[in-house]
């Protein structure tokens, strides 16, 4: 996993905006962002949090968590570069965001539209990303439009300036703008640890070792045995 989630990398975070998500959603969470399991041990969780989904919710906020737990499987694929899979998961998770969307245009469903398009553009052929990269900022900033604390909207706009191939990063803004979304936004802890990821990332590629290693030891205070953190430390 990494907490890229713009087109050119991997991961976003699920935030909460004020809004608790159910307990019973977090194990899925936690199993992506810890690492210790494996996608195809990831699977029978999923698959049992899209059975409960169903079982306990209704409308909007049915289809919601029927595309975030599309958006965390998609994810735990495209670690092991299981691309096609990933992709699958995410065609499925914009179209109940975009359902979500039918019913009831808020923040949160907009932010997913984005964050499972951002990743579907990742796992995709150039051309799709070409055709579609730049919709992930537009329903990012449409988000925002509704709830501007929406930390995972603040952050795809943030991550074009960290993650982009060179010439179109830039990461002292990227930086700035990550670094103000700590006290700018409603932080879950996914947030927090792509955030920090992320400032680190962007340390990192520039060799500043130094002043990339006290975000990276952040990232890992979240998610202690996250492996693409341990990697990114490796460099450091």
């Amino acid at each position: 996993m990494r907490c890229l989630p713009t087109v050119f990398l991997l991961v976003s975070a699920v935030s909460l905006f004020g809004q608790s998500l159910p307990d019973w959603f977090i194990p899925l969470r936690e199993a992506v962002y810890e690492q210790n399991l494996k996608a195809d041990e990831i699977a029978p969780l999923y698959r049992e949090m899209m059975v409960k989904a169903r079982s306990e919710l209704s409308g909007s906020a049915l289809y919601l968590m029927l595309s975030r737990c599309e958006y965390m499987m998609g994810r735990a694929y495209q670690y092991e570069e299981r691309k096609a899979e990933a992709a699958a998961r995410y065609t499925e998770g914009l179209s109940w965001a975009e359902k979500a969307l039918e019913e009831n245009p808020g923040a949160e469903a907009w932010q997913m539209r984005a964050e499972n398009l951002s990743q579907s553009c990742a796992v995709r052929p150039a051309a799709y990303a070409m055709a579609h990269g730049l919709n992930v900022e537009k329903f990012a900033k449409n988000a925002l439009a509704i709830n501007k604390r929406n930390a995972a909207a603040q952050y795809m706009i943030a991550a074009r300036w960290v993650f982009a191939p060179a010439p179109f990063h830039n990461y002292r803004r990227g930086i700035e703008m990550m670094t103000a979304i700590l006290t700018e936004s409603d932080m879950g802890k996914d947030d927090r640890f792509n955030v920090y990821c992320a400032i680190g990332y962007a340390y990192v590629q520039q060799k500043k070792y130094a002043e990339a290693r006290p975000w990276l030891l952040r990232s890992l205070e979240v998610y202690p045995t996250n492996k693409y953190i341990q990697s990114l430390l490796a460099k450091s």
